[in-house]
């Protein structure tokens, strides 16, 4: 079956969507979600995983402890496990329970539903009514491709219940231009942020990246600026100001550098853009939940779509141009001149921004 795509640019059509899907689910569901609040929306997904579970269908939910602290201190799990909903969470860090105790990394920020082994969703959109207007990107895929998504649900699980991996399948043979790409705080097995880098690194044209929260680290620095100074058009797309004052500010410690090497950097002046995707040369695309943020990048959990779809590449490459118009680009003359307490606050986070 060939893969086939729909994308959603905001957290409404992408629920919508989300919802319609679980509604149909006859088999079983899989919701994998960094956050989960037990808010207007939250509650109409846990009210439909409930209902499912009664007529028959194995509902399974992974939420962060962290991202998803609220439901994991409520009584709704309970309900959910009563109702026959199976539900984990990942890394609790509540002392004495679990074996890691960090709030902030090693965390689960994936976001994924995969209903009866056929459809799948993925990208940046949390369940929560405090991101109701966000411009996001979310995709519904069908395919081949399904399949590795809901193999990597199966990881995921694994690791929640401390168990180690033993898919009762072998691991599915990849899809031809469409991968579910993980990315792991472990040795040798961040295979997203590798990919990620080695694209970059082959960009002959352009490379447009959409991020929620931009401090890399030094490989990525790297290879975006010397992308940037061997000609290729290199543009960031970033909110103007984020959810994360302390990320922003980690943020602008680059922006001087990398505007010297001739990095363009554009800033969205619309709602909050938590978007996560980038788009390479009309022949290599990314979307999915890993932030351009360190610990995106090296401490948490991540997956991404990364196609070579150039159709796929195209529709990514229309959503970037499409929001430029809604930003303004922030120039080295401009960034120069900032004041004496953004160069102070920037000179306090340095230290830190490796762990951001």
């Amino acid at each position: 079956m060939s893969p086939s795509w729909k994308f959603y640019l905001n957290s409404k059509d992408a629920w919508d969507a989300m919802l319609v899907a679980v509604r149909s689910a006859t088999v079983s569901i899989d919701l994998e979600q960094f956050i989960l609040y037990t808010d207007e929306i939250g509650n109409e997904f846990i009210t439909l995983c409930q209902e499912k579970a009664k007529q028959g269908v194995r509902v399974r939910i992974l939420c962060d402890a962290a991202g998803s602290f609220g439901l994991y201190g409520s009584l709704v799990p309970n309900l959910l496990e009563e109702s026959g909903v199976k539900i984990a969470f990942f890394n609790t860090f509540i002392p004495g329970v679990g074996n890691n105790h960090t709030p902030w990394l090693f965390r689960d920020h994936r976001k994924m539903l995969v209903v009866d082994s056929t459809v799948a969703f993925t990208g940046g959109i949390c369940l929560g009514e405090a991101m109701r207007s966000w411009r996001d990107t979310h995709v519904e895929l069908r395919g081949e491709v399904v399949a590795e998504m809901e193999y990597e649900f199966n990881r995921m699980w694994s690791y929640a219940h401390k168990r180690r991996f033993r898919s009762r399948f072998k691991k599915p043979a990849a899809t031809e231009g469409y991968h579910y790409v993980p990315n792991l705080p472990l040795p040798r097995r961040r295979y997203l942020y590798y990919t990620l880098i080695e694209a970059i690194r082959g960009a002959r044209h352009y490379v447009y990246l959409t991020t929620p929260y931009f401090v890399p680290d030094r490989r990525l620095f790297r290879v975006l600026s010397l992308a940037a100074l061997r000609g290729v058009d290199v543009r960031i797309l970033i909110p103007r100001t984020s959810d994360n004052h302390i990320v922003d500010v980690a943020a602008h410690t680059h922006f001087a550098h990398v505007l010297k090497a001739g990095v363009k950097i554009h800033r969205y002046t619309g709602s909050m853009i938590h978007a996560k995707t980038a788009v390479i040369d009309d022949e290599w695309a990314t979307v999915g939940s890993l932030n351009l943020d360190n610990v995106s990048l090296r401490y948490n959990f991540e997956g991404n779509i990364v196609s070579t779809d150039k159709k796929f590449a195209a529709e990514l490459k229309s959503h970037f141009l499409k929001d430029l118009p809604q930003s303004k680009e922030l120039t080295q003359e401009v960034w120069e001149k900032r004041g004496i307490i953004q160069k102070l606050k920037e000179i306090l986070v340095r230290p830190i921004r490796w762990f951001l």
